[in-house]
């Protein structure tokens, strides 16, 4: 499958917040290859929309369309697996196999099992001296490299990372910052980041959409589709 051009969402979906229940409803358009960044207080449901995106997460209605691929289309029942949105994933708590090495982990990933890729993600980011470590006996910062390698390891189209630096000092985020670009650059495709930071979006991302409440509100970059 070749790369995506845009992804059109238009979807509803109740969910639990810290202040009871809300419904998320977002209606906008994503340009492919861009970096993009979900910007929102805790509860406004980026990370809910982050998770719909994947497929891991299913509305009560609407639809998500990938160029002219249906991925979710509640009138044609229709709800495309994870896997075959091809699609990268790193969780906000990493999700790591603690019972795996570095290089495990990467390789997990694969769909098509590749060593000489699992040897470029590791040399990209530093891991290469390192691959036969516990994932116990990391650093912060290395969990967080060994997460991003695992991500890209099975090429995927889409690259979602939930909140990759919120538990990390402020001298690991700049370095990380870069990591995270350097990612989206070697894939070619399009990355989406869910970040509570405005600033650190700024600095990264191509089109910014802000959440609040649930719903889309102004947004920083004129190309972004958030209702006026």
């Amino acid at each position: 499958m070749g790369n995506i051009s845009s992804i059109k969402i238009s979807v509803k979906k109740r969910m639990m917040t810290p202040d009871g229940e809300r419904m998320l409803d977002v209606d906008t358009e994503i340009g492919g290859g861009k970096f993009i960044c979900l910007v929102g207080h805790s509860g406004s449901g980026k990370s809910t929309l982050l998770r719909i995106l994947a497929g891991l997460a299913t509305p009560e209605e609407g639809s998500i369309r990938a160029d002219d691929e249906v991925w979710f289309d509640s009138n044609l029942k229709i709800n495309v697996c994870p896997q075959k949105r091809d699609v990268g994933y790193m969780f906000q708590d990493l999700a790591l196999f603690p019972n795996m090495n570095i290089e495990e982990n990467i390789r997990f990933a694969q769909r098509i099992k590749d060593i000489s890729k699992v040897e470029e993600l590791l040399t990209i980011f530093g891991l290469k001296n390192l691959a036969w470590q516990s994932i116990n006996k990391l650093s912060g910062g290395q969990k967080q490299r060994v997460a991003l390698a695992r991500a890209l390891a099975s090429n995927p189209r889409l690259l979602m990372l939930d909140e990759p630096l919120s538990a990390v000092d402020e001298d690991m985020r700049a370095n990380l910052q870069s990591e995270i670009l350097k990612a989206h650059r070697y894939l070619g495709a399009t990355t989406v980041m869910v970040t509570h930071n405005m600033q650190e979006a700024r600095k990264m991302s191509d089109q910014i959409i802000r959440i609040k409440n649930g719903k889309l509100v102004e947004c920083d970059e004129s190309h972004c589709t958030c209702p006026q």
